[in-house]
């Protein structure tokens, strides 16, 4: 468990980092509005909630990764056939009246 969340926190917060680099250096944070009314009030706030964001939809999206990735025996739960065991004979299978 411990090195699933490492699989996933750790590429996320690199590309949250970079997401929120590029997003911040072509829109100002002060200048960022909802409704007429500034979403922030100061620059370290804004870059602050933009990489919690980021960070937060990375890290979705590679524990999407991980949990499509899984082997259909995680997903199923269920013992495959074993075909190298030699099966009952038919004759043997029927009863006899």
């Amino acid at each position: 468990m411990k090195l699933k969340s490492i699989l996933v926190l750790w590429p996320s917060f690199l590309v949250a980092g970079i997401l929120n680099s590029l997003f911040f250096t072509l829109f100002d944070p002060l200048e960022l509005s909802f409704s007429g009314e500034p979403l922030f009030e100061s620059r370290v706030v804004a870059y602050s909630c933009g990489f919690f964001v980021c960070w937060l939809f990375a890290g979705l999206s590679s524990g999407l990764t991980l949990f499509f990735e899984r082997d259909r025996s995680e997903i199923n739960r269920y013992c495959p056939v074993d075909f190298n065991k030699p099966h009952q004979d038919d004759s043997e299978a029927h009863l006899t009246p």
